[in-house]
């Protein structure tokens, strides 16, 4: 029997199962999605992200020598103890907090095949339901949370939603593009995308971000959707069929973006995370002040 999907959202597919190899040698051994953004990893913001917008279930997309993504959102009794020995109760209460924050869930892609696949991957997980999904090297730091931004505009209108941002014109090359009509003024319908266009040829300004919403339609788009350059399977093109069969809309998110998959972009992320922070904002401005730039 083919249920109606619920309207409401309720599980994220976070993909972190790609080499990081724009962070080598950092990434040798130790996954990018837990590099540290002042003392917290990558996708520990991102999981966070979601679960302020009401998500529960978390499914990450692992590959080899991910472990440590696995270890991380799980309990250590170890550390606990020793924590709770040495009478260190914020930060017992902090460790605790990480693996109780939702439910996860793990699946291994066996083979690097891009976004599209790793999104695949979790189609058993997922059924007939709508689905976030996050990026964990875009990191946005929005009052509302962004992928709470989207999750209001698939209860109104019950369709995908792609979360974008405006780009200079010079950089449009590096992203996925709209092609799309304004219905107010920070929402869209989609009727194209454009993987990485050349500026001249682009439809707009406005990229897409590591920020989606996906019904189940998705995955036989997916599966229809041809292997692209190095064999790998693209989101963007399964989108594309996506937006020719129903209606998809464009959110512009609100909020600081940081492109933490670049080493310019995490460097920025660090020093204004780092700034934000009560306890070592005043100390770490002060030392920026000092320095003789």
């Amino acid at each position: 029997m083919g249920a109606m999907p619920s309207s409401n959202v309720t599980k994220a597919v976070i993909p972190a199962a790609g080499l990081g190899t724009r962070f080598l040698p950092a990434t040798k051994a130790s996954p990018k999605e837990m590099l540290p953004l002042v003392d917290k990893p990558l996708i520990q913001y991102v999981v966070e992200e979601a679960v302020a917008a009401g998500i529960r279930e978390i499914i990450i997309i692992t590959g080899r020598g991910k472990r440590a993504i696995e270890d991380h959102f799980d309990v250590s009794f170890e550390l606990e103890e020793n924590l709770r020995e040495n009478g260190k109760k914020g930060l017992l209460k902090e460790i605790q907090a990480i693996a109780e924050m939702a439910d996860f869930c793990y699946v291994r892609q066996r083979h690097a095949r891009g976004l599209g696949h790793a999104i695949l991957c979790a189609q058993h997980l997922i059924g007939n339901e709508p689905f976030a999904v996050l990026l964990g090297d875009d990191i946005l730091d929005a009052p509302v949370p962004a992928i709470q931004q989207m999750i209001q505009v698939y209860q109104r209108f019950q369709a995908p939603v792609v979360g974008i941002q405006p780009v200079p014109k010079s950089e449009v090359h590096q992203y996925g593009v709209i092609k799309a009509e304004p219905i107010e003024p920070d929402l869209f319908q989609i009727t194209d995308l454009v993987e990485k266009p050349v500026p001249q040829m682009a439809p707009s300004n406005l990229a897409v971000i590591g920020r989606y919403i996906l019904t189940p339609e998705i995955f036989k788009a997916l599966e229809k959707t041809p292997p692209g350059k190095n064999g790998e399977i693209q989101l963007t093109d399964a989108l594309r069929i996506l937006a020719q069969q129903k209606v998809m809309y464009g959110k512009k998110l609100q909020g600081m973006r940081y492109d933490a998959g670049d080493k310019l972009g995490f460097l920025k992320a660090t020093v204004e995370f780092g700034l934000k922070r009560p306890d070592l904002g005043k100390p770490f401005l002060q030392y920026l002040k000092s320095l003789k730039l």
